[in-house]
This record gives structure tokens, C-alpha cells and sequence, in this order.
């Protein structure tokens, strides 16, 4: 849509409105007991139609050699009324999860209660998710971190991200 017919922010999504846009991390930390430690790139793009919802996707790509990496979409959903919130995704590696959390005028933070996986996916299986989305100043920072049958929960993933576009 272009900006002169974007429909209205829906009441609901007022409070994370600064979430909408397209923002751009570089040099991201990934690390995990399991695996070697790796740097990634990130895009990450908040949209909205009017209803109370927000959609998003999340392309990350190997930081040195660009080559494209995991991919997420799904939407934040909202319990009217409260700061509670949901995220609801699809992953690329065959994983999909509903997180849910609250959320404050500068963060959101959630916890998976259900992680769906592909019966043919690569183990260890995944068990459960946790992400905190923070706003710092101009910035955006994401901080994802996972169980598996094997390992407890532990940081999996740490990047800043530059707003490029509203």
C-alpha cells in the first residue's frame, strides 16, 4: 500500500506502532552450546492493514558470505483490553510456534507454549522459545534464546537493528 491509502493504525496496535516499518540488524551473535558461534544480517518488517493485528517477516543471512539463512513470518495478535500479546510463527526449518507474553510501550516479551515441527525435522527437537523485542532509543534490539530436548533454555541469538524505512 502506498502512504496515502495506508488505512488507519487499529487502536490496539497504537501502543507498538513504532514497531512498523522496516529495520536492518548487522553482525548479529548466534550461539548455542551445540553449535559454532556465527555472525548473521537481519531484516525484520512490521505491517499493518488497519485490523489489530501486526504481520511480519524476518530474513537473516550469514554476515560474511550473505548467503540467506532462517526465515520467519507470522503476526502479533492482541487480547483486547490487556498487554497481553501473541505471536504466532512459521519458521523455514519446519517449525512453528505460538509465543505468547506482555508488552510495554518499549518492549515486548514473549514465551512459546506450543512449537509444532515437521516429523521428518532435524533433531534435537526444539521445546520451547523465548524473545524479547526492546526498544533502545532509535534502536531495536531482539534477544531470542531456546530449549531443546537436549540443552536448557539458553541465549541462542542477540542483534540490534537500524530503522531504514517507516
Amino acid at each position: 500500500m502506498s502512504a496515502d491509502t495506508e488505512p488507519p493504525i487499529h487502536d490496539m496496535i497504537k501502543p507498538l506502532s513504532w514497531l512498523l516499518g522496516k529495520w536492518r540488524g548487522e553482525g548479529g551473535v548466534g550461539k548455542y552450546p551445540t553449535i559454532k558461534d556465527f555472525n548473521y544480517d537481519e531484516e525484520l518488517t512490521f505491517t499493518h492493514v488497519g485490523q489489530p493485528n501486526i504481520q511480519f517477516s524476518f530474513f537473516s543471512s550469514n554476515a560474511e558470505t550473505k548467503k540467506p539463512l532462517h526465515r520467519e513470518l507470522g503476526f502479533i495478535r492482541f487480547q483486547p483490553g490487556t498487554k497481553h500479546c501473541a505471536l504466532l510463527i512459521a519458521h523455514n526449518l519446519g517449525v512453528s510456534e505460538v509465543e505468547e507474553g506482555e508488552f510495554t510501550d518499549t518492549e515486548i516479551r514473549t514465551e512459546s507454549h506450543t512449537v509444532g515441527r515437521l516429523t521428518f525435522g532435524k533433531p534435537p527437537e526444539t521445546k520451547k522459545i523465548a524473545r524479547v523485542f526492546r526498544k533502545i532509543g532509535e534502536d531495536l534490539e531482539q534477544v531470542v534464546s531456546m530449549e531443546t530436548k537436549d540443552t536448557p533454555m539458553t541465549e541462542h541469538l542477540r542483534i540490534t537493528y537500524k530503522k531504514v524505512s517507516p
